[in-house]
């Protein structure tokens, strides 16, 4: 920690569970003093048992100080007050009114340090019909749309296996975080950066979205396969399945010489993308007669020699297991003091000049109030003691 390129700013933070720290931790990824502050004697749903220890939250606050703080008290609050007036970045996920009952939201803040950036996810926005509601990653992926596009058709709604409403509201939160600190260096002035689950999750269904705001078109469920174009799906194999992904023409081509069926390529059911979109039933049964020969490693090494689009369907375990994935160094060891050597998941980013250095475990709560009090406020330890014993710290 402290190294980096965001070495150079302090983030404080104010988050839980999932969307907000999911920001924050690209900040502490890259090197800035992240300040975690939680609550004296209180373990948050995101840490059970009030252990640290617990595999997502490692994977989740890693690279953070901590200190206990009670925001709902006077001194508590001034305490905080004083961290602002040195801190870049303040990062916060309550329901939108918690910060004002509390009287820590951007406006109070500014007043204190007008350099200030303040960043706030909610479940639905800071204001509107919806905005006091809770908001949890799929009640978002419901409101979104992406429910209603996901899963096999007549099956029902279906959500994804990951909460990608949080993470991305995250991301985007992060991004905003980013895009105000440049802007910061001109205007030299701090601003507040919205984003919510809603925005995140709409932003995300891309395509999708633009097959109704501008074709008037509401995308159904499509299961496995592509919603618009065909063959792009999962196909059995002798040992398994596959994905394959041959858009196109040339592709669609190169797909039926290395399935060995020609025919494919003339028969008038499969002319043209829109036809084999069309006729894709017809289709898959097709190619699925012909993957269902041979395994799933020999089609994907005559696929890729031919170069079409194609991959195995892997488990958590067989994907950390993947070379390419062991390459790219996904996998990321953290020395945690009692659990000795554990892993987590690495930065999908990569700088050609600057590394994303070692990684430190997730803190345990309070760890660092002595080191943060004394080195950022003054604090000497006497005082330290006092506060933890009246319940400030």
């Amino acid at each position: 920690m402290g190294h980096g390129p965001l070495s150079r700013f302090t983030v404080l933070d104010l988050t839980r569970v999932r969307s907000g720290p999911a920001a924050v931790r690209q900040f502490a990824d890259w090197g800035a003093t992240v300040i975690k502050i939680e609550e004296p004697g209180q373990a948050p749903d995101d840490k059970p048992g009030g252990s640290a220890q617990f595999a997502d939250y490692q994977n989740t606050h890693r690279n953070k100080r901590s200190i206990t703080l009670n925001l709902k008290h006077p001194e508590g609050r001034a305490l905080f007050l004083e961290l602002v007036r040195k801190a870049d970045v303040v990062v916060e996920n309550y329901r939108p009114n918690v910060k004002f009952k509390l009287g820590i939201d951007y406006e109070s803040l500014r007043k204190v340090n007008p350099r200030i950036v303040y960043g706030s996810v909610s479940g639905f926005g800071q204001d509107g019909p919806y905005h006091e509601r809770p908001g949890l990653d799929q009640i978002a992926q419901g409101i979104s749309g992406m429910m209603s596009v996901t899963g096999e058709p007549g099956r029902g709604p279906m959500r994804a296996g990951i909460p990608v409403a949080d993470l991305t509201a995250g991301l985007f939160c992060a991004i905003g975080l980013m895009v105000a600190l440049l802007e910061r260096e001109v205007s030299g002035q701090g601003q507040w950066v919205q984003t919510s689950l809603l925005q995140s999750q709409l932003w995300m269904m891309d395509f999708q979205a633009m097959r109704w705001l501008m074709n008037g078109e509401v995308p159904g469920q499509s299961g496995n396969d592509h919603p618009t174009s065909s063959p792009t799906g999962v196909f059995p194999t002798q040992d398994g399945y596959m994905n394959i992904a041959a858009m196109g023409n040339d592709i669609f081509a190169r797909l039926c010489k290395v399935l060995e069926v020609p025919e494919l390529i003339a028969d008038e059911r499969f002319l043209t993308v829109p036809l084999r979109a069309r006729n894709r039933p017809a289709l898959n049964a097709a190619i699925a007669e012909r993957t269902l020969t041979r395994t799933t490693g020999e089609w994907i090494g005559r696929m890729n020699r031919e170069g079409v689009p194609c991959g195995p369907i892997l488990s958590m375990n067989e994907a950390f297991a993947d070379p390419q994935v062991e390459h790219l160094r996904m996998s990321q060891p953290i020395e945690h003091p009692r659990l000795g050597t554990i892993s987590v998941v690495g930065q999908p980013v990569i700088l050609s000049r600057t590394s994303l250095g070692e990684l430190a475990p997730a803190p345990e709560s309070g760890e660092h109030n002595h080191d943060v009090y004394r080195s950022l406020l003054g604090l000497d330890p006497a005082r330290i003691e006092a506060l933890t014993a009246q319940g400030v710290i």
